[in-house]
């Protein structure tokens, strides 16, 4: 058994472990309960009422966080042309095209996001086992297969987040640092779930926000009622 220690006491005597808190209380007891050293961030956990193992029920979007993410994203575009200095220009950190994909292919994975133009997924699209699991291969269902690239380095670059339902119906996302004022991280967890609340697929049946928890890198889990956020695209 491991021993508890005076720090994660002190913690847990701050929370009620099954207390369900308001959003604004979450938020507010989420940076107080971050002890560590560096600027963690803060992470959102949706369990959703969906079953993955039918593909009409896997959530999937993206969302550009009002108040962005707090860390600025590495950028690969697979462009060629003129569009590769479209890229460029609005910012991406490294553009190529099959000369890149074969750098991928060897090992090389310094990114954060990845977008491609369309006539180039034949070529990316041979990196799949590569990318997929990893979260970084491009996919139209969240604008990253485009010819309008400089768009959508733009939205990467500014808080854009990928979000996907894992086998468990549950979708994760940071939503900024402990450095970030409430408010912000306010407006940031209220985009996210409305995105996850508009993608909702016509074949989940009951309730479809079941448990919404916050966390930091290094704090545990605040749960958060989820009465009221089904409604939060309908208010907007």
């Amino acid at each position: 058994m491991s021993k508890v220690t005076k720090h994660q006491r002190e913690v847990a005597a701050l929370y009620d472990r099954d207390r369900l808190y308001s959003l604004e209380e979450a938020v507010a007891l989420t940076r107080k309960l971050a002890r560590a050293k560096f600027d963690e961030t803060v992470e959102v956990a949706v369990r959703l009422g969906v079953d993955p193992r039918h593909a009409d029920q896997v959530v999937r979007g993206a969302v550009v966080l009002p108040r962005g993410t707090g860390r600025m994203a590495r950028v690969a575009v697979f462009a060629k042309g003129d569009k590769a200095k479209e890229a460029e220009q609005a910012g991406a950190d490294v553009v190529g095209a099959e000369d890149l994909v074969a750098r991928v292919r060897e090992g090389w994975l310094d990114f954060d996001s990845a977008v491609a133009t369309p006539d180039m997924m034949g070529a990316v699209g041979q990196l799949g086992r590569i990318l997929g699991p990893r979260g970084l291969m491009p996919n139209p269902k969240t604008g990253t297969v485009t010819f309008d690239v400089a768009h959508a380095v733009q939205e990467i670059k500014a808080g854009k987040v990928e979000f996907r339902c894992d086998q468990a119906g549950i979708v994760h996302g940071p939503m900024g640092k402990v450095s970030f004022e409430d408010e912000a991280l306010l407006e940031n967890v209220r985009a996210f779930i409305d995105s996850i609340v508009r993608a909702k697929p016509t074949g989940a049946k009951g309730q479809y926000v079941r448990t919404i928890a916050l966390s930091t890198t290094m704090g545990p889990g605040i749960k958060v009622n989820p009465a009221g956020m089904e409604r939060l695209s309908a208010s907007a």
